[in-house]
């Protein structure tokens, strides 16, 4: 059986657990040399007589399904799938497996990490120190502020796990999470707009889809605190740019951490031009644990779905 796999780290460490352990099962195994995720175009181009995918963030629409004729699993390289049409998938009897949980501490951890160094102007001390300024900035303590986590699954309950430590009141919204298991994980129930008006800081861990996105736009903006701080480690596209970028011009908001980006790499993003916004390179995932878990997971999903056994982590059953 013929099998495609797209995600850059996976490919970059072909003497892996993961990879020997899809070599034993398949001999025949395409390895993008991209290094980024492939396109709808490219996809079409090579998908035809593909049996199985483990994918990155790659386009994956209804017209690459629609070219798809061997393909019987899509095993997703984490926890999102929102770049997977999954109703062309269903449809052509093509299941679609993730990684819940794999990465779930590392994007946390890394999400932390950006708020902690924007409290603190962290990135922007280290810079002045490397040119030769010695300058005294102020940053925000965050003892006693009050964190909103947007979308409370595996990762934002550990996020807010974290914070509890800091001794930081933690608000959660999910409509999909009720509101006994929000309180038995340390934080109160509360509303988009209870969030926005209480809230120091922001951070989001919602799946993108026509709910969330945009979900943070210049109206959402106009309800927050001043000086408030936005974390996205999420999707894109759940942050309106141009609205988040008036918002730090304008003083409304304190700094904004980026792991996720509208276009990946990303393209013309204003955001990343002003000092008070950290970004990295949607690199959540990318810790020693997170990549072994994450690796062996869709290479296990791949292989019970193509030898005909079960697998618990199809989606579109």
């Amino acid at each position: 059986m013929k099998i495609l796999v797209t995600p850059s780290s996976l490919c970059k460490n072909q003497n892996s657990e993961a990879m020997k352990k899809l070599r034993a099962f398949s001999d025949d195994i395409v390895i993008s040399a991209l290094g980024r995720p492939m396109t709808e175009d490219e996809l079409i181009d090579i998908i035809g007589d593909i049996d199985g995918y483990i994918a990155g963030t790659d386009h994956i629409t209804a017209k690459v399904i629609a070219k798809a004729d061997k393909l019987k699993v899509i095993s997703r390289y984490g926890a999102g799938v929102d770049s997977v049409d999954l109703d062309a998938a269903k449809a052509k009897g093509i299941a679609v497996t993730n990684t819940p949980g794999a990465n779930s501490q590392a994007v946390a951890e890394l999400a932390f990490g950006h708020m902690l160094a924007l409290a603190r102007k962290i990135e922007d001390q280290s810079q002045d120190l490397k040119h030769g300024k010695w300058v005294s900035v102020v940053g925000k303590q965050l003892q006693g502020k009050t964190l909103g986590v947007l979308g409370f699954g595996n990762i934002g309950r550990r996020f807010a796990k974290m914070s509890t430590g800091l001794d930081m009141k933690v608000m959660a919204y999910d409509p999909f999470i009720s509101h006994d298991i929000i309180r038995a994980n340390g934080a109160f129930p509360a509303s988009l707009d209870e969030i926005y008006a209480n809230a120091d800081v922001i951070t989001m861990h919602l799946p993108l889809s026509d709910l969330t996105h945009h979900m943070i736009d210049a109206e959402a903006i106009s309800k927050m605190k001043d000086g408030v701080i936005l974390i996205n480690t999420a999707r894109g596209g759940i942050l309106d740019e141009d609205a988040v970028y008036d918002g730090v011009v304008s003083g409304k908001i304190f700094g904004v951490g980026l792991d996720s980006y509208v276009t990946e790499p990303p393209k013309d993003c204003r955001l990343m031009e002003l000092p008070n916004v950290i970004t990295t390179p949607h690199a959540g995932a990318h810790t020693k644990e997170a990549v072994e878990n994450m690796s062996i997971m869709s290479v296990e999903n791949v292989i019970s779905v193509l030898s005909g056994e079960y697998c618990p982590n199809i989606l579109n059953r």
